[in-house]
This record gives C-alpha cells, structure tokens and sequence, in this order.
C-alpha cells in the first residue's frame, strides 16, 4: 500500500508539473501510461526470465531503469514539495520559477536521465580493488594466494553473455590462481543464463584451483537446477561444505540465509566446519556479510561477502552502513 501510495503521489505531482503539456482528454492516456512503467518492475519479476520472447529483454530493462528512476524522482518531488512548504514562509522562490511548472518538472526529468545515465556508465566500467592480505598461518609451503573475488554479477538479460564476457576477459589477463564468487550470479532465474549458454564463457577460464562459489538470496532460489547449469560451467558450488584446496588451505562455503526453505538449509558455522584442521588458513565465503563475529568466533581468517551493493543507489548506502557492520571494502577484526 505504501508503494501504491507514492506512485499515486507521483504521478498526481507529475501530472500536476506537466498539465499545459499533455493534450486535452490525454489524461487518461498519461495515468496508463505511468502505472505500467512503474509497475513494471513487479511484472518483470513475475515473469520467468528463461522465456523467449521477444518482450522479456525489453521488460527487463525497462523494470530496471524505472525503480531508479522511480526512486530519484520521487527523492526530487518530495525535495521540491519541502522548498514549496518553507517558501509560504520564507517566501525565497521566486516567482519565475513558481509560474512554470513545466520547466521545473523537465529539469527533474533531465537531472534524473542525467544520474541513470552516470549509472549505466558505470555499470559498464566496473573498478578493479586490490587488497594485500596476510593470513599468518601455514599453507603447506604455499606463500601466496591469488584470488579474484566477484560478487552479485545478476546475470540475466542484462548483465548478459556480452557483460559477462567482457568480465571473463579481464579475469584472464589478471591469471589468477583461483575465482571465487560470493553468491547472486544469477538473477534470479536460470533461463537467461541457460539460453545464452553462459556456461561455455565461464569455461573459457581454467584457474590452476578451480572456480567456487556459494548461493545468494538471487540465484534461483538454490534450486537444483541452477545448481546443475552452475557446476555445468565449471564452478564448485559449496553448499555448508568445506573443501581442503591444494592442501594448504580451507574454503568453506556457507548456505545463505535467505534459502531455508531450500534443500540445503542454512546450519551452524561450528557444524559445517567440524573436523577443519585451525593450524591451516580458513577462507570463508558468506553471501551476507551480517553477523561477522560468527565467523570470528570460529575460527575463520578472512571472510568474502557480497548483497549489499552498497546500497546500489545514493543515498542508500547510508543505510546499509547502519545495517552491517561494514557493507563494503575490508574490515578488520580482533
């Protein structure tokens, strides 16, 4: 109800801005017209990604960009209803401004196409971070590990085979020693990831160690089959497992939280890792990075995480600092 209420909101405030723009007896047209992009995303989830048709792509990019852009507006809306409140006060706007609302209204429209702009920019150029960590333990006589670290890829009909290729190849020009994926790498459902065969791209990387990784909230609901269509690309899915790697070190690999209804239900840390040797590095890999001390606790070295996105959207990101202990980088404990 709360988002059928700001929709309303929305669009009544938009409707309001645009007025001496929309043609006469074209408002029910414009009402349509709003509650289907901004219902969008709802519909985009409903349907499987795995159909062929020609309107799943489209949907899919239309759901996406209309909750950023959904979000942003409303942020501005509600910013320029504030002004409008202090100004019957304040009386500091002037009256310019106040006599077009039309124009007001395209300069949000212009600054948030602006910001999704910037988005996509930087969805496409994605930041390389380099950490050096020491893990003082031994491996075995192993000195160095080097791991790529890629979380939350939502490979679907967007993030697609052409995304997904483009990463591959920055992962082979780095060669690395191991890939290690912490959860969301589908989105949701398999089906996109399954008709643009996007086992075969993943195939073309061979890690000396191999390639693991643990579920997320998104990757098809841990079913079997994206389990399946996962290991078929040459990924190790570590379900409340744990594997000794090359003999020098252990990677553990928890079941997320959100799969409890899954058939393999989250357990107790201490029980997935019972019978680990502690005098050998523990690396852990947990798709929500809540409740580190867990991890800490138990014994593990270095604990990988992902979900976040670190709030994905300013100002989110405030939140999710407030939610996790950290939501993103590297933190270090005792």
């Amino acid at each position: 109800m709360i988002w059928v209420g700001l929709v309303v909101y929305l669009g009544f405030r938009g409707r309001q801005a645009f007025d001496s723009l929309i043609p006469s007896g074209f408002g029910i047209a414009y009402w349509i017209l709003f509650i289907l992009i901004a219902s969008s995303f709802i519909w985009d989830r409903m349907l499987p990604s795995g159909n062929s048709s020609w309107f799943q792509p489209i949907l899919n990019w239309v759901g996406a960009y209309s909750i950023a852009a959904f979000f942003y507006s409303l942020l501005f809306v509600i910013l320029i209803d504030i002004l409008r409140l202090l100004d019957r006060w304040l009386g500091f706007i002037p009256d310019s401004i106040k006599e077009s609302p039309a124009k007001v209204g395209l300069a949000v429209v212009c600054l948030v196409a602006g910001l999704l702009l910037y988005g996509t920019w930087n969805a496409w150029h994605p930041v390389v971070r380099h950490y050096e960590i020491t893990i003082p333990k031994s491996a075995n006589g192993s000195q160095s590990l080097h791991a790529i670290l890629l979380s939350d890829l939502h490979l679907g009909n967007i993030v697609n085979s052409q995304r997904l290729a483009g990463i591959i190849d920055q992962i082979q020009q780095r060669d690395p020693d191991i890939i290690l994926l912490a959860g969301d790498v589908i989105d949701d459902d398999i089906g996109s990831f399954v008709e643009q065969n996007m086992a075969a791209i993943f195939r073309q990387v061979d890690p000396r160690l191999g390639i693991y990784m643990v579920l997320g909230n998104h990757d098809g609901r841990g079913t079997t089959e994206t389990v399946t269509c996962l290991e078929e690309a040459g990924i190790t899915v570590l379900r409340n497992q744990y594997v000794l790697i090359n003999d020098s070190f252990y990677l553990v690999g928890r079941e997320d939280r959100g799969h409890g209804r899954a058939s393999a239900a989250r357990k107790p840390l201490a029980e997935v890792m019972a019978g680990i040797n502690h005098d050998r590095p523990i690396i852990m890999l947990d798709h929500n990075p809540s409740q580190l001390e867990e991890g800490q606790i138990n014994g593990v070295d270095l604990q990988l995480s992902g979900h976040t996105h670190q709030g994905q959207l300013f100002p989110l990101g405030f939140i999710t600092r407030r939610m996790y202990e950290v939501d993103w980088g590297y933190l270090r404990k005792g």
